[in-house]
Order: structure tokens, then sequence, then C-alpha cells
């Protein structure tokens, strides 16, 4: 991939709204003024349309000290690429500008992880990272992304991504510089009732920051969660850089956008530091 690649915007205008004055008049319907930051490692964050989701993780990023590098694992939802996807070159453009890559940081990452590969074909049209980025714009221009896509669920690959990126920050010095961030959106289209039963048994185990019991949740409730195995490697990167303390910044289901409470997605804000 040649380093000037440009990833265009796919999802203006239908996840979010299509100019940057538009997108910004959202978010701000959003959110506090006041509102106290954090000095996060890492946060988690819902990637449905703005109209459903977009409270939630405006909310969480008003919480969050954006900084320099943002790392972003999403999951991937087209099947395209590789398990374990990077783009390590080049830039994503938004309607509210152009992102560039943090090329030392991605290429350190993937020497620590063997099976993380370049792959921009896992990028093209997935939505669960692009939506993120207008939204952390909104609190900063100038930062850096490192985007990962991950279709695969082995728990042992995930740990061990998220083990290659904490390792590649520690060895760069960065640990001040750098937000990790999941995306991921909970309970997909069940009752209100049910998704708030399971989605609460997920989140608690988020907040407890254990991954094993995590696991345990999704499977034995069988909780539809798209975004555990970002969930995953963001937790496991975390702790390894000294991770204690967890916040729900916000929980609700598409019920309050659609005010129908029979099918729900469910959306989480979580910060982490």
């Amino acid at each position: 991939m040649p380093e000037t690649r440009i990833r265009k915007p796919v999802f203006s205008g239908q996840f979010y709204p299509e100019t940057a004055a538009e997108i910004k008049e959202q978010i701000q319907k959003f959110i506090s003024a006041d509102t106290a930051k954090e000095n996060c490692i890492a946060c988690m964050l819902p990637h449905a349309g703005y109209v459903y989701s977009g409270s939630t993780a405006a909310k969480t990023v008003s919480r969050v000290q954006v900084k320099e590098t943002v790392i972003i694992l999403g999951p991937n939802h087209t099947g395209y690429g590789a398990d374990f996807s990077i783009m390590s070159k080049g830039a994503w453009l938004t309607p509210l500008g152009k992102l560039n890559i943090d090329t030392n940081l991605a290429q350190n990452i993937i020497q620590s992880c063997d099976f993380l590969e370049e792959n921009e074909q896992a990028h093209i049209s997935e939505h669960s990272i692009e939506v993120e980025l207008p939204i952390f714009q909104y609190f900063r221009q100038d930062f850096r992304i490192v985007p990962i896509a991950i279709l695969s669920h082995e728990e042992t690959l995930l740990k061990r991504l998220g083990e290659a990126i904490a390792k590649a920050i520690i060895s760069s010095k960065s640990e001040n510089t750098v937000l990790i961030a999941a995306s991921s959106d909970m309970t997909h289209y069940e009752p209100q009732i049910s998704a708030n039963k399971k989605d609460m048994q997920a989140i608690q185990a988020i907040l407890k920051l254990d991954t094993n019991e995590l696991t345990q949740k999704i499977k034995a409730l069988r909780i539809s969660m798209c975004g555990y195995a970002p969930v995953t490697a963001m937790l496991t990167a975390a702790k390894m850089l000294g991770a204690k303390k967890t916040e729900l910044v916000q929980y609700e289901t598409s019920a309050a956008a659609t005010h129908d409470s029979s099918s729900v997605v469910g959306y989480a804000g979580i910060i982490v530091y």
C-alpha cells in the first residue's frame, strides 16, 4: 500500500451526517459542555448510526482526553481481508478532515504480533472504525490513528494481540500519548428486557477487567456482542499498561430512538483508567 493511500469515508450520510457542520451540530446535542475529562488508557464505544448510539459514544469520548494517537480496534463485519488486519500507512478521511496513520507505532505492533497482517481490504467497506473517527475529531483535530479490524474470535490470539499492542506502546515510551479504543455494540435484536439482562452480565465482566469472565458470559448467555474480540484485546493491553479502574458512562438501547422495545440493540460506553 503506498504511503499516500487515503481511505475515504464510506458511511457519511448513512451512519452519520454527510457534512462537518451537521456532524458537529449532532454531537453537540449529545454532550454537556462542562464534562470533566479523564486521563484514560482505553475506552469502549458503540458504532451504530449516530441516531441510535451517537449519544453513548459522544458522552463517552467527552469524558476522555483524546491523545496524540488513538489505536482503534473494530470488529470485521464484512468478512473481507485477514483475521487480524492493520493499516500502517496512509490516512483516513472524514468530513471533519484527514487523520494520518501513526506508521511507527503501527509497524511496532506488527513486529510484536506475527499474525497481524497489513491488509487494506478489511477496512475498505467496514463501518466499525470509521463511525468513531468524527466523534474523536469533534474533541481533537490533530491526532493520528492505528486502525485494526478483527475477524477472529480465538481468545488466545486476541490476548496476544493485546499484549503486542501494550509492548509496542511501552517500547516506544508512549504510554501517556496513546489511547486504545474498542468499537462494539452489545446485544442485537432481542426484546429490551432480555438485552438489558444479558448486556449487564457482559458489562460487569468488562468493568472488572476480566476477559475470561467476559468470554464465559458471551458463550453461556449467547450474547450477540459484535465487538467482544476487540474488547478482549483492548482489556488485555489496558491491564498490561496498568489499568486499575473502569466506569460505565452510559448504557442504552435503540429503543431510546425507535421507541420499540420488542427488538433492540444495546450500546455501552466504558472508560478504562
